[in-house]
């Protein structure tokens, strides 16, 4: 079986690559990167160390790699034979990697089973995204016949990585990778790290709802208390209340539009704050809280969980104050940063509720969304 990896980054090595591996495929990366593309084609291997209740150490050797700005004809030809395309590359980068699968498709021999492809993004049914992306770029009806498109839930915290690790990736050893198994029709892959489910809807909810969200709100809090890492912020008893009361919450909203239990929620909520608390994985809140604009986009971590808590007129509150510390949350180096503060310097705030939130003035939230902007407009 053979794969090939769109974005050969941290997650991309240590994660999704990774797996891949262990699960017997020929791995093909593909990235943008000149520096990173030639330490994988000049090296034989790299390690992959997993820190945690379960420490392990892996090596992933067999792999080749290829500039697919440079040399994108090899990557046709790549994907052309491939059983699995993989990203991660962003979700924001997804147009640009799907001319690229859109060509590899279009070279498959006739008859070829259709080739399956999964982005693995912190995004909601990021594959619909590529998948959209991909018609646009395709030429020919025959795209059904060709290729397959299941949406995924990933999971798995990758750190900063130790300065000279090269190639080496350290990385969480819990880790998630949820696969709708419809768009199969019976013929998964044997990939031992995938878990397959008939329903995707709940897992990606769940993860975005609480890992992530949970994530973003520590490291603004945190941001704004002067903690240095995730595992420092979630140790002061003020920030974890916080993000206690914000997970409450979002659990709220997932029992009830998913069914489920209060029992196994608590549980999930208590593993997800264990992993916070793991002082081996030296995360700066810097990192994890950059990209506010994103993160406080209409169907994300804050305001898509605080919107379907207040259409169902259920408590928001603490995910409300997340949204305040991130308006809060200037670092320098962070374009999104720097955009955000620059709207809530030139904008009014019905202009900047609606281009940082994407909530018109008729959803029930917008008044509380808006009371938080014009308050950050009153202070920048």
């Amino acid at each position: 079986m053979k794969a090939v990896h769109l974005g050969a980054g941290n997650i991309g090595r240590g994660f999704v690559g990774l797996l891949l591996h262990e699960a017997g495929c020929e791995v093909v990366f593909s990235d943008v990167a000149e520096a990173l593309v030639q330490q994988l084609q000049e090296a034989d291997s790299f390690t992959v160390t997993t820190i945690g209740q379960h420490p392990t150490t892996t090596v992933v050797d067999g792999f080749r790699a290829l500039n697919s700005a440079q040399d994108p004809e090899t990557l046709t030809e790549e994907i052309a034979s491939a059983d699995i395309v993989t990203t991660a590359v962003g979700a924001r980068i997804l147009r640009f990697v799907a001319p690229n699968i859109a060509a590899g498709i279009a070279a498959r021999p006739a008859g070829a089973p259709p080739l399956a492809v999964m982005a693995c993004e912190n995004a909601i049914n990021a594959t619909d995204l590529l998948e959209q992306e991909i018609r646009a770029n395709y030429q020919g009806d025959d795209l059904e016949e060709r290729a397959l498109f299941a949406n995924t839930a990933v999971d798995r915290i990758v750190p900063v990585q130790a300065e000279g690790a090269g190639l080496d990736v350290t990385v969480e050893d819990f880790f998630e990778w949820a696969v709708e198994r419809g768009p199969f029709g019976g013929t998964e892959p044997d990939i031992p790290g995938i878990t397959w489910v008939d329903d995707l809807e709940p897992y990606i909810e769940r993860k975005l709802f609480t890992v992530n969200t949970g994530h973003a709100t520590t490291a603004w809090h945190g941001w704004a208390a002067d903690h240095a890492t995730i595992a420092e912020a979630i140790r002061d008893p003020a920030i974890k209340a916080q993000v206690e009361t914000v997970l409450a919450e979002t659990s709220a909203l997932l029992i009830a539009q998913h069914g489920f239990s209060e029992e196994d929620m608590a549980a999930y909520r208590h593993k997800v704050l264990g992993r916070f608390a793991n002082t081996a994985l030296p995360d700066p809140v810097q990192r994890v809280g950059r990209g506010p604009l994103r993160k406080l986009s209409r169907e994300d971590r804050i305001v898509g969980p605080a919107a379907a808590l207040a259409e169902r007129g259920m408590g928001h509150e603490g995910l409300l104050s997340a949204f305040a510390a991130a308006l809060a949350f200037t670092p320098e180096g962070d374009e999104e940063v720097d955009r955000l503060q620059e709207l809530l310097r030139t904008a009014d705030a019905d202009a900047a509720t609606l281009e940082i939130t994407g909530l018109t003035p008729d959803h029930p939230l917008h008044p509380e969304v808006r009371a938080l902007i014009a308050a950050r407009l009153a202070d920048a």
